[in-house]
């Protein structure tokens, strides 16, 4: 817009902090299509559509924020259930920093799952959100402790 010497508040989003809503404001004869492909629409809470000029509020809030959990996942484990179906889930927090930055979660209280293995010969560890997704880590290093007991 910039190249072609329009006004940089032609078209400006905001949030409304009290609705936790963005609010998109199209001033001139400019349109903003959230139906394209790839669209961040959903993310701002807007529906696939075009928007003409004036002052749109987003129907949704917005989803920037996309993971609600954390799960570590290790296939030897049994006994885990998350949302009531059994899981190969040992440990599930909420990370409590801002995205980008680093997550450091030491577990307070210990809950032992049994091993449903005889023999480990070699243990697979997966990160996911609440939804089963596996979290892209983006090549940063994830250090895991497991703390094993015989019962």
């Amino acid at each position: 817009m910039k190249r072609n010497g329009h006004n940089d508040e032609s078209i400006k989003i905001t949030a409304n902090t009290n609705t936790l809503k963005s609010v998109l404001e199209i001033q001139g004869n400019f349109q903003v299509d959230f139906g394209a492909r790839n669209s961040i629409s959903s993310v701002l809470g807007f529906r696939n559509q075009v928007y003409e000029e004036g002052i749109h509020e987003s129907r949704n809030v917005v989803n920037i924020l996309s993971i609600n959990s954390i799960l570590v996942n290790v296939d030897v484990i049994g006994g885990s259930y998350v949302s009531g179906r059994t899981q190969n889930t040992i440990y599930s927090f909420f990370p409590n920093v801002s995205p980008g930055y680093k997550i450091v979660e030491n577990p307070r209280n210990f809950v032992y799952l049994p091993v449903i293995l005889d023999k480990i010969n070699k243990m697979e560890t997966v990160v996911t959100d609440q939804n089963g997704k596996q979290l892209n880590l983006r090549g940063e290093n994830l250090t895991i402790r497991y703390h094993l007991r015989e019962i």
